[in-house]
């Protein structure tokens, strides 16, 4: 296990992308304890990287909503993902790992409960040969694969606050239909389920109407 305790949101309305994106920053600017968030998105949309560039990211988009997320990576395609954020408090013993040590203990685990599924799974030793802005069209070292084809994927951001761990999983319909159930166990002994607050949501609904929603943030780079 990763973390002893571990707070998992319940939040199964889909919603807007910018509206996703606050959340996340919400809830890390309040975590206390490693908090787990599964998510759903109420239009097709796509997700740029910090430093994706929008012109890039408008042709693969087609009209899709569009979203610059606060962590990096490349082009994600939502809507029919299995979206997960995992926050770590800067307090927590597991912030102390490095980025990279950090995205393959937490993707052992995924890959884990992807096995329990029935999935095939494993961890990516080495990034593949060739490279695409879009996320999962080639993985990187310790992203989730089946064979050569990549499954799940994720971006990190250290702040003030803590770790922002933002992934998607490209899974079977089966395995979509679950929502994830089960996965918050395979990161914590211990799991507190709560609903997203009042306070929380009002603060995400104002961080996404200054920055996620905004042309500015998006057309950043």
């Amino acid at each position: 296990m990763l973390f002893e305790q571990l707070i998992e949101v319940h939040d199964p309305a889909p919603h807007p992308a910018a509206l996703n994106m606050a959340l996340d920053e919400a809830l890390l600017q309040q975590a206390s304890v490693p908090t787990l968030r599964i998510y759903g998105w109420s239009e097709p949309a796509v997700s740029l990287g910090y430093f994706s560039r929008f012109a890039e990211a408008q042709r693969t988009a087609a009209g899709r909503a569009m979203v610059r997320r606060w962590t990096g990576g490349g082009l994600v395609e939502h809507g029919k993902d299995v979206t997960y954020t995992l926050i770590v408090p800067r307090a927590a013993a597991f912030f102390q790992h490095t980025p990279l040590e950090s995205y393959r203990l937490i993707h052992e685990r995924i890959a884990q409960w992807l096995i329990e599924q029935g999935i095939g799974a494993g961890v990516a030793v080495d990034s593949a040969i060739e490279n695409s802005a879009a996320c999962f069209a080639s993985h990187v070292r310790y992203d989730i694969v089946a064979g050569t084809a990549k499954l799940a994927g994720a971006a990190q951001r250290r702040t003030r606050w803590g770790l922002l761990h933002q992934g998607s999983m490209q899974l079977p319909a089966t395995a979509k239909d679950q929502r994830a159930d089960g996965l918050a166990e395979t990161f914590a002994t211990h799991i507190q389920r709560t609903d997203i607050t009042l306070e929380v949501l009002q603060a995400a609904q104002q961080i996404a109407q200054q920055k996620y929603a905004t042309e500015d943030w998006l057309r950043k780079f």
